[in-house]
């Protein structure tokens, strides 16, 4: 990958990583620390919970992606972006375009999968 594409990537790393950073601060900011012994009855409680749980969920998730993204960011810095942590090869720059976060090329993708379905996951 020459030096033209690693900066595309790395500009669009940084900007979904902002993306996702703002959206964990949104969460964070938001009103998810209601008391459920303010709530009038039962129901309000388990909504109040679900929401709770809901956002946590996605924290995490959110949390996750950051850390690929940072993963991915320094695979470039170290010159290995866009190699794929299986077989090695190069991942295709249209599959980097779809997912910038991929670690794996497609070949190897479908093979997890595969292997991921037969054990029931």
């Amino acid at each position: 990958m020459n030096a033209e594409q690693l900066e595309y990537f790395r500009q669009i790393l940084q900007e979904k990583k902002r993306d996702v950073e703002t959206r964990v601060e949104q969460l964070k900011n938001g009103d998810i620390h209601t008391n459920k012994d303010d709530l009038y009855d039962d129901v309000d409680a388990a909504t109040v919970d679900a929401d709770h749980s809901l956002l946590f969920r996605i924290r995490g998730r959110e949390a996750h992606l950051i850390k690929k993204i940072n993963e991915a960011l320094d695979q470039i810095d170290a010159g290995t972006y866009g190699v794929c942590a299986e077989c090695g090869e190069n991942i295709n720059i249209e599959r980097l375009k779809a997912r910038p976060v991929a670690p794996l090329c497609i070949a190897c993708k479908e093979e997890q999968e595969k292997m991921e379905k037969r054990k029931g996951r």
